[in-house]
């Protein structure tokens, strides 16, 4: 056993004696590296040295010779101050240096061509800027008198011009086209600044009767427009032309006030169908605005339109169907109020929004059966909630009701009253609408709608399923207005 040990001890003794050897000689090694290395950077660092040293050298010289150039330069003045002439060697070295001098200095260059320009817009700037949006309008219908039917329609498509003409005006057009054609939807001129706080608009303008009558179906939170609001001025909303003075009050602690007033030609066919002498029809909207949180704000509005009718179609009993002068007047007064709760630092993912409108309307009339002076009076309102479940989908609920007039004569044909009145007692109409909304981006817009319509006196229930996808593009893509 001793015998194995021992070789087996001189071995190990060897390789670790071998190894820290090699360990040694590696360090050497390395070490001898680490000094060569530092001596070529010493060498470098000297030859850098020598270098800028002659470069020195150099900046002396030149610093020297122009210190002689130019203390010739001034015994010469100070010679010929006192009335010396300098000696020959003197003139000559002065004569040399100024050669020098001009033979050193550049070639004269050439005047550059110098283009002046006025900095007005380029004529592409004055182009209007152009943006389309359709509206592609799917249903799926089921009345109580008619089998299923589905209907696709392009609803419309609205081609928008806009163009600022100056720093003071602005030019907006919209132009409708549908399956019935086209028809020139609004185009009006905004001035700014024609009183302080106070603007002017001119032209065909939906005009601001409550909040969403302004707005385009595009625009809409929903599908369409409010059941009342189409009972009272019809499908397409308040649409007439004349001008607009709109007047930002002075803010009232932190409440924020505007007043508008309109004067438009009455021409809407429902509430001044018998305005024969085209006589103008005033409104005006009040709106407050204040926040009530850094989240929360509350707005609420009261609007007033007054107008006349002079013509109507009377048809007394026995006789015949004549129309008849007599100006009468029509008021429908408004009043809305929206709450709307988004967080700030979430504003793009949560939110919920509560808008309710009621309208009012009071209208002279002569009787169609020859009775006499009348007056209809029908009234509607509607609300919604909804709101944000996250970036792109919004879910919400709208109830409408509308309730007309109740007129024995409200159905001679000729001189309907239709849908201000109708001849059942306790008439009405209300509707349930559930929507969702899905944003595939700022430029689509995907919307679901369940409608279910229904009431006494005024027609059959009706239920649609409707598909709604909105497509916009230009640089005023989605615009309410």
């Amino acid at each position: 056993m001793k015998a194995f040990v021992t070789p087996l001890l001189a071995l190990l003794i060897a390789a670790a004696l071998a190894a820290t050897v090699s360990a040694r000689a590696q360090a050497a090694s390395a070490q001898a590296d680490t000094v060569e290395q530092l001596r070529q950077e010493l060498a470098d660092t000297k030859a850098d040295l020598a270098r800028m040293h002659i470069k020195l050298e150099q900046v002396q010289e030149a610093l020297a010779d122009l210190e002689q150039h130019y203390t010739a330069q001034i015994e010469a003045l100070e010679a010929k101050l006192e009335g010396k002439a300098p000696e020959e060697e003197d003139l000559t070295a002065l004569r040399r240096a100024a050669e020098a001098e001009a033979a050193e200095a550049p070639p004269e260059r050439e005047p550059e061509e110098v283009t002046f320009r006025s900095g007005a817009l380029g004529l592409q700037a004055l182009n209007p800027e152009i943006s389309a949006t359709g509206d592609f309008l799917g249903t799926l219908s089921h009345p109580e008198d008619a089998a299923t039917r589905s209907d696709f329609e392009l609803r419309t498509l609205e081609v928008a011009f806009e163009s600022y003409l100056d720093p003071y005006s602005r030019l907006k057009a919209i132009v409708e086209f549908n399956n019935e054609g086209a028809e020139l939807g609004e185009a009006y001129f905004d001035r700014y600044g024609v009183g302080r706080d106070l603007n002017l608009t001119l032209g065909k303008f939906r005009q601001q009767f409550g909040v969403v009558n302004r707005w385009h179906k595009h625009g809409l939170d929903q599908v369409d427009f409010p059941l009342a609001l189409r009972h009272i001025f019809g499908p397409g909303g308040l649409n007439q032309t004349g001008l607009s003075l709109d007047w930002s009050l002075p803010a009232a602690g932190n409440v924020a006030q505007d007043l508008t007033l309109q004067v438009t030609d009455g021409e809407n066919p429902l509430v001044f169908g018998g305005n024969t002498r085209n006589i103008p029809s005033a409104l005006l909207h009040y709106k407050n605005y204040r926040d009530l949180s850094k989240d929360t704000y509350l707005e609420f509005g009261l609007t007033g339109l007054v107008g006349r009718n002079d013509e109507w179609p009377v048809q007394p009993p026995g006789g015949e169907l004549a129309s008849h002068k007599r100006n009468l007047w029509t008021t429908v007064l408004g009043a809305d109020l929206t709450l709307l709760w988004e967080p700030t630092e979430r504003m793009r993912y949560r939110n919920w929004l509560w808008r309710t409108e009621a309208y009012w309307l009071d209208r002279d009339i002569l009787a169609p059966d020859g009775s006499g002076q009348d007056t209809l009076n029908a009234w509607g309102a509607y609300s919604y909630f909804q709101t944000k479940l996250n970036r792109t989908t919004e879910v919400g609920l709208r109830a409408d009701y509308f309730e007309p007039d109740t007129k024995s004569y409200a159905d001679i044909p000729g001189a309907s009253l239709a849908p201000h009145a109708v001849t059942g007692a306790d008439a009405n109409r209300w509707m349930i609408a559930p929507y969702v909304t899905w944003s595939q981006s700022p430029w689509v817009h995907y919307r679901l709608e369940y409608n279910h319509e229904d009431g006494s006196g005024t027609g059959p229930a009706d239920d649609r399923l409707l598909l709604q996808a909105i497509f916009s593009a230009g640089p005023h893509k989605h615009e309410r207005y």
